[in-house]
């Protein structure tokens, strides 16, 4: 450190201050846009987990309630894992532009390098603005919410699910009881039971397609505006 000048020799800028206020003032809006959206992001992941806690605890109310609610909240999961899917695209957008600005105008000027608007990242900015559009699709994005947070709150709706029919009312003494208690009015437990193996493993399946989708993305994209 003491070799370092003690005052950084800043090169000449081709950008402005004018432009430069305008940049940071574009910065400042993009951050506020991720950052809202984010904020929405944790609110769906957060009506899923109440409603989850909600289902447990009518499940678990006592040794004669229906497990009936642990089948429902699956679904409803599903539909909250669709909207916060929709709402990660709009928070991917605002996130993959404030990510450029910072990579490619700040970090720059804070390191001492020249910045200009003829670089590659002005362009790619200028047309993401000029013909908006989403960065992910809604498969990749709905398969990283589920890996990220709707896989651990499907795993817990399974188990207690599971744990319901071998503890209430009486702890389980075979299969064939099992497969009783799983039927919910005419429909047969068989069914039922086969039902949500096919729904669980339908949701570990998709996780592990899309993060390949994803991996695959990531090897061959092309522009830097084009985040995770």
């Amino acid at each position: 450190m003491a070799d370092e000048p003690a005052h950084r020799v800043w090169p000449k800028q081709d950008i402005d201050p004018a432009v430069l206020g305008a940049l940071a003032h574009l910065y400042r809006g993009e951050v506020y846009r991720s950052t809202h959206w984010r904020t929405r992001l944790d609110n769906t992941t957060n009506w899923a987990v109440v409603t989850t806690g909600i289902a447990l605890s009518a499940t678990y109310a006592n040794v004669n309630a229906s497990p009936l609610p642990m089948i429902l909240v699956g679904f409803l999961v599903s539909f909250f894992l669709a909207f916060e899917a929709r709402r990660y695209r709009y928070y991917n957008l605002f996130r993959a532009r404030a990510r450029l600005l910072e990579t490619d105008l700040y970090a720059p000027m804070l390191s001492g390098r020249k910045i200009n608007l003829d670089d590659r990242w002005s362009g790619l900015l200028a047309d993401d603005y000029a013909t908006p559009h989403y960065h992910i699709s809604f498969i990749r994005a709905a398969g990283r919410r589920l890996r990220n947070n709707y896989s651990w709150i499907l795993a817990i709706q399974a188990i207690a699910y599971y744990g319901k029919l071998a503890i209430h009312p009486v702890p389980l003494a075979s299969f064939s009881d099992f497969v009783e208690r799983a039927a919910v009015g005419p429909i047969p437990g068989g069914l039922v039971i086969t039902a949500g193996v096919l729904f669980h493993s339908s949701w570990v399946i998709f996780a592990f397609v899309t993060l390949k989708l994803d991996q695959n993305y990531r090897l061959h994209r092309q522009s830097p505006m084009e985040h995770e």
